[in-house]
């Protein structure tokens, strides 16, 4: 029990205490030892007690992450079942002293930090307890990522010893060649833990997990060409090399005897999104959202081909320089309405960011949904680059606090990054980027519509009233234009990621539509306080609040905790 005393109520205690003196020093001694007991200061005072302060959830948190890798068996991560189940106890009292704090008097941000380790501990939970990636999905072990990704960290669930190639550069220093060195010698022990670890028979996430481990081969002969002067490097390469190919050998012979379902199932899908990505919506109503974004977005498409009727279509590059050449025009098209409209701060770091990732030349026959588009113009897409211009300011301005420097864990960022990013695609074209260019407004309701179908897909492959294939299905046959039906490597990875990472296809509208509600909350209290409305002031707030849920955004920026208070109630 919680025992809670006023400053003015242990003064008043004080004073009594000096009254007794005149009696009996026993009685001073027994009040003194009361008054350090209910003050948590004296013996036996509870540790919990002590957990007041913001400062004291920065430690547990340390204390958390620490925790939240785990130990190594063989020089590799250990997923077994074994160390999970020993290690439930200190999971426990780490969420235990997490669930005593007392933060109702502290700061809003300070809150937030509560609300994001608390997420973090639920997903850690729930990996557990429902979605098992070690046990459920081999494409858990690929362990080489040959690119950045575009949001804080790798899409889907990823093990704690993945080699970032892209972190290399060559030629390599001794330092790194013994750094690349101990990442590869990881992957032979996990390979072969992994063949004990999956038990799971998820039939789709086997299939295409398969895909995976063939990716690491192709991404291993990779770095071997790169580091062919290197002996030790070779034989390390080698050694991963054999150890994937025996376990890529064992999932196809295991194959044919899984038969289960890959989905997690409507409760536990909307349980996940409240707890863990702290999304204030239920399975059902992510649904009807969906439906209405992508009819919204098929009507909308259709009023501007009306509209532009008499207008020359775009014109697609069939050149390389034709498409630098669009490119170029594109990004600095962005920076100038960045700035001369007053929509963010321009940062010196925010237009080289971009220019990094303009893409280059794709012929016509290997176009896939986005190429197709970014041949057109590729400003729709670069507005979605935002991810760039964050993933810039968390390595040149991390946040103080340090809950939220670097990537929070088991993707919980996704519907600010992915959100963000659709949400600004139409509402920098609702703020004018188009006004020179009305075609290009197509462009963006064609995107609109493909992220809201692929979405609504995984969404009926979570609660298993369809296939991944058959998702697919609805993510192909609702893009406009038949644009996701040329290219099918785009497709299978988007719906295995969803499959994998629950509420990541539905992140890009959900997170848009989080987005749009702070963004009029925001509008309406400075309409109330009769100040003026500029949108550089809400885009410079939600960045300086960095890449957390939009609902804890929403609350730090407006006060309004309404989203965060309805997650709490619902079980």
């Amino acid at each position: 029990m919680k025992v809670t005393w006023s400053a003015s109520t242990r003064d008043n205690a004080v004073d009594m205490g000096k009254t007794t003196l005149l009696k009996s020093g026993a009685a001073l001694i027994a009040l003194t030892l009361a008054l350090l007991s209910l003050s948590g200061t004296g013996c036996g005072g509870g540790e919990k007690e002590k957990m007041r302060s913001h400062e004291d959830l920065i430690a547990l948190f340390r204390e958390w992450r620490a925790f939240e890798k785990p130990p190594q068996l063989d020089g590799a991560p250990d997923y077994t079942a074994g160390t999970f189940a020993a290690r439930q106890d200190e999971y426990r009292r780490l969420r235990e002293r997490l669930d005593e704090m007392e933060t109702s008097s502290w700061t809003i941000p300070a809150q937030v930090d509560w609300h994001l380790v608390r997420a973090e501990m639920n997903g850690w939970e729930f990996n557990h307890r429902v979605l098992r990636p070690w046990a459920r999905d081999p494409a858990f072990y690929e362990s080489i990522k040959m690119e950045r990704s575009d949001v804080p960290a790798h899409e889907g669930p990823t093990h704690h010893a993945v080699t970032e190639f892209w972190t290399y550069q060559f030629p390599l220093t001794p330092a790194e060649e013994n750094r690349l060195l101990k990442d590869l010698q990881v992957i032979p022990p996990l390979m072969r833990q992994a063949r004990r670890n999956l038990t799971g028979n998820a039939r789709e996430l086997w299939i295409a997990g398969i895909r995976n481990i063939r990716a690491q081969q192709k991404s291993l002969d990779e770095i071997a060409v790169k580091v062919a002067g290197s002996p030790q490097l070779r034989r390390e390469i080698e050694a991963a090399r054999v150890a994937t190919g025996e376990l890529i050998d064992w999932l196809e012979a295991e194959a044919p005897g899984k038969n289960g379902p890959s989905g997690i199932g409507k409760e536990n899908y909307t349980w996940y999104q409240r707890h863990v990505h702290l999304l204030p919506m239920t399975w059902d109503e992510e649904v009807g959202l969906l439906k209405r974004e992508l009819d919204r977005a098929w009507s909308s498409l259709k009023l501007e081909e009306h509209r532009n009727r008499n207008l020359p279509p775009l014109t697609t590059a069939l050149t390389p320089a034709e498409y630098d050449e669009k490119a170029d025009r594109a990004a600095t098209r962005l920076m100038r309405f960045l700035r001369e409209e007053e929509i963010l701060t321009v940062t010196d770091y925010m237009e080289p960011a971009l220019r990094e990732h303009l893409g280059s030349f794709v012929p016509v026959e290997r176009r896939n949904f986005f190429a197709i588009g970014s041949h057109y113009d590729p400003l729709p897409l670069f507005t979605h680059f935002y991810h760039w211009f964050e993933l810039a300011r968390m390595d040149r301005e991390p946040h103080p606090s340090p809950v939220r420097q670097g990537a929070l864990l088991y993707n919980i960022f996704d519907t600010r990054n992915e959100g963000t990013a659709t949400g600004v695609e139409e509402m920098f074209m609702n703020a004018g980027l188009y006004d020179d260019s009305p075609r290009s407004r197509e462009l963006v309701w064609i995107m609109i519509a493909q992220r809201a179908a692929r979405g609504l897909g995984s969404l009926y492959a979570h609660a298993n009233l369809m296939t991944m294939e058959e998702a697919g299905g609805v993510h192909s046959t609702m893009t406009p234009r038949g644009w996701m039906k040329t290219e099918r490597e785009l497709l299978l990875f988007e719906q295995q990621l969803y499959m994998r990472q629950p509420g990541y296809g539905t992140s890009y509208i959900t997170g848009k539509y989080l987005l749009e509600r702070a963004l009029a909350d925001f509008g309406r209290l400075r309409e109330e306080k009769g100040e003026q409305m500029r949108l550089r002031d809400f885009f410079d707030r939600l960045n300086r609040i960095d890449s957390i849920p939009i609902s804890l955004a929403h609350w730090e920026m407006t006060g309004h905790d309404d989203e965060i208070r309805q997650i709490l109630n619902q079980k």
